[in-house]
């Protein structure tokens, strides 16, 4: 063996090792970091040390000195935010992709990676009840899925104004109007902004957050020009979808492009029982999801899918004569995403779903949305605790009367460790926002979260936090 294999062993070898231990620490250990960021700075930094220090015993420093900052996210316990877990399959086959190191932009470059993402695209289509030619591609995150789908949406809008995007920028173009829920996700506004688009009209929403198609009508109507309509499925807060056959039966009136974010909710889409939740969302021109979120890969894993894919191919891909592009492809990775260069991050994806079957991802999906309803149900029959939303998907918001005592449960919750869950303000209210994400979670987590919640409710009445 040479010396540079027997330094990969050992590094990996240490790399599993902890990696185990920390799995296995996750049933018990208190959900939030032992440290902050300022206690480990010091740790880390100092000057670079003129030697260098083999693999592997950078790898147990790393492990060791790392344990106190971490947050267990991976716990069926973990309930903030919108995270999600990691899939056993998905969690190993990021591994190899780590090891393959491909560059995974061209599919002359790397056919076996292009060949997987192609088979995961077409699974996410068939799943997800998406029309079957739309195009696929693997970007980092939610906002970048969202972005990649706009960027289409203003490529197609523009071209069809007939004005040359490409060649005359934006600077004396068409304005394009862009208009989005009053509860959408900020990050929906971040790819506008990225995108030079400016800030959107808000089209008003109901007490959960649902767009109203009547309102989006009327101010479609008050204007005209190219127009682009951005609904949700999934809010933040109540999991509540916008009613997309309504509301893109509007827009098409209208000749907008109608994109959708289902950063978490788009994969209601693979359970028939929540078919009502996404009546219609096939109807739309594009869609971005994360797979984290919900499908449970690891990070660094959103979908932008786009039924148009001359728009996609024309907003995101390049040619230029070094790069040697697969004659009988269906064109390269890279036209689909903002990268050239990237990880095989359709890999992971490919893992989770063969390793789950449409009936396991199904499952998967209705065990999360069940789960939320089971903690819902169990704090609800306390008295002095109001569930603000109908639990129809994975979020709950709770309020405890004033915004006082909100604040305060919330501090005690995350104190105490059980659980983790994130406070918010919803509809002129503080709220502690439960968020079911991770496959992992099971019926004793949620007694644990329900538990956690009523013990810091009856200290905070009581005076003891």
């Amino acid at each position: 063996m040479s010396a540079g294999a027997g330094q990969y062993s050992e590094a990996l070898a240490a790399a599993a090792r902890h990696a185990q231990e920390w799995l296995e620490s996750l049933p018990d250990r208190h959900v939030g970091p032992g440290a902050a960021a300022h206690d480990l700075v010091d740790v880390f930094a100092g000057p670079l040390p003129p030697q260098g220090m083999p693999a592997a015993e950078v790898v147990d420093y790393l492990a060791l000195k790392a344990e106190p900052g971490l947050m267990a996210m991976p716990s069926g316990r973990f309930f903030g935010w919108v995270i999600g877990g990691t899939l056993p399959a998905a969690l190993a086959a990021d591994w190899l992709v780590s090891a393959w190191d491909q560059n995974s932009g061209l599919r002359y470059a790397t056919p076996a990676i292009a060949a997987i993402e192609e088979a995961a695209g077409r699974w996410l289509l068939q799943l997800l009840r998406l029309p079957e030619d739309a195009d696929v591609g693997f970007v980092t995150g939610a906002t970048m899925a969202n972005f990649t789908g706009m960027a289409a949406a203003r490529w197609r809008l523009m071209a069809d104004a007939g004005w040359d995007l490409d060649r005359d920028g934006l600077a004396g173009a068409p304005r394009i109007r862009c208009f989005v829920g009053q509860e959408r996700h900020d990050t929906v506004d971040l790819g506008l902004r990225y995108l030079g688009l400016g800030r959107p009209a808000a089209v008003p929403a109901d007490a959960q957050g649902r767009l109203i198609p009547a309102e989006l009508d009327r101010m479609l109507s008050e204007g005209s020009g190219p127009a682009m309509v951005c609904l949700q499925a999934g809010n933040l807060h109540s999991g509540a979808f916008d009613p997309f056959d309504e509301a893109i039966g509007v827009a098409r009136r209208h000749g907008a492009w109608v994109h959708i974010d289902g950063a978490f909710g788009l994969w209601a889409a693979a359970v028939p029982e929540l078919a009502d939740l996404v009546r219609g969302m096939e109807l739309a021109d594009s869609w971005g999801t994360d797979a984290h979120k919900t499908l449970n890969v690891p990070y660094d894993c959103g979908i932008a899918i786009v039924k148009d894919s001359n728009a996609l191919r024309s907003a995101m891909g390049l040619h230029t004569s070094y790069l040697i592009h697969d004659a009988e492809g269906p064109g390269d990775p890279f036209e689909k995403v903002p990268e050239l260069s990237r990880r095989g991050r359709g890999v992971p994806v490919w893992a989770a779903l063969r390793s789950l079957g449409s009936d396991g991802v199904a499952a998967q999906v209705r065990g999360l949305a069940d789960a939320a309803a089971r903690i819902a149900a169990g704090l609800a029959a306390v008295d002095g605790i109001e569930v603000l939303n109908p639990v129809d998907y994975t979020q709950v918001s709770l309020a405890f009367g004033d915004d006082t005592t909100t604040r305060a449960v919330t501090a005690r919750v995350i104190e105490d460790g059980k659980v983790w869950m994130s406070g918010s303000r919803w509809q002129g209210r503080d709220v502690l926002r439960v968020s079911v994400s991770n496959w992992s979670t099971d019926m004793d987590d949620v007694g644990t979260a329900v538990d956690a919640v009523t013990s810091a409710f009856a200290a905070v009445r009581t005076g003891k936090a």
